[in-house]
């Protein structure tokens, strides 16, 4: 039989048995739920019956975008201290003599700290039950939303790892790691909609349209597949609506699938990089 990784053993224990992840869960948990029966009081007052799939499937989306809103702020701020921790309390060089191998001990640190973000997630499937008693929701919808999110939040605690690993002290790291969120979370979008909108000058000669239709379209596509909000919404079955930029290029894969791909082979090699930071010769950033 295999034995356990001490390390991921070590915080798998000591991230579970203290009182702080009991309050964070209670407090992930309150925010979500006191969200979902706010906007079902604001838009089931007044309303006839309860079987109302439009307003089901209203709160469906807003409820799993906020679900994705609070996993942009909860795992960055998970990772981002893992590796930085144990340089400032000294425990690094210590750890590194052990027998384990610093991609172990990288991916134990990430393992831990995402397995108590896949108990957030997991802790609000009461939540979406509520949606289920409304009707307008399959489940094939609920389950492809939850592999969104597992596939998310791997890339984002990737990048929360890498910058405790590159960065020597944790307050530097946590704001490094949700800037690099927010600017692939938002940024990519922006990026988007600013090219979408520079082809729209073709239309007046700025540009050679033989050059340019092909690039910027590409480019607007590439970057909703690549974004959480446009590929969530492509999952919740919305991408026909504003939020959609009409490029007329297809990758031949469905923007969910190239998000993937994407996200797993960039949280791989961050992995990768990360490892490589922890070895003595290893080129580590400096504080500022």
């Amino acid at each position: 039989m295999a034995e356990i990784n001490p390390v991921l053993l070590k915080e798998l224990r000591q991230r579970f048995r203290t009182g702080k992840t009991a309050w964070l869960l209670a407090l992930y948990l309150l925010v979500s739920g006191a969200f979902v029966l706010g906007f079902m009081y604001l838009n089931w007052r007044g309303s006839p019956g309860i079987y109302q799939p439009d307003r089901s499937r209203t709160l469906f989306i807003m409820l799993s975008v906020t679900q994705l809103v609070l996993l942009g702020f909860v795992v960055p701020g998970l990772t981002a201290g893992v590796i930085s921790g144990e340089r400032e309390r000294q425990t690094l060089n210590v750890l590194l003599t052990t027998r384990l191998t610093p991609r172990q001990i990288v991916w134990s640190k990430l393992v831990s700290s995402c397995a108590f973000v896949v108990l957030l997630v997991m802790a609000t499937l009461p939540l979406y039950s509520l949606v289920f008693m409304s009707g307008g929701i399959a489940p094939g919808q609920v389950l492809g939303v939850f592999g969104f999110y597992l596939v998310t939040m791997f890339l984002f605690g990737c990048i929360g790892v890498c910058c405790s690993a590159f960065f020597k002290r944790t307050g530097v790291s946590t704001v490094t790691a949700y800037g690099l969120a927010f600017a692939l979370a938002a940024g990519t979008g922006f990026l988007a909609v600013f090219l979408y909108e520079m082809s729209q000058l073709q239309q007046g000669n700025y540009w050679n349209p033989d050059t340019w239709t092909g690039f910027t379209a590409g480019m607007v596509e590439f970057l909703q597949s690549i974004n959480p909000v446009f590929v969530l919404m492509e999952i919740l079955s919305v991408r026909e609506n504003e939020l959609t930029l009409p490029t007329g290029v297809n990758f031949g894969l469905p923007g969910w699938a190239i998000y993937t791909l994407v996200y797993l082979a960039a949280g791989v090699l961050l992995l990768h990089w990360s490892a490589r930071l922890l070895l003595p010769g290893g080129k580590r950033g400096k504080n500022p």
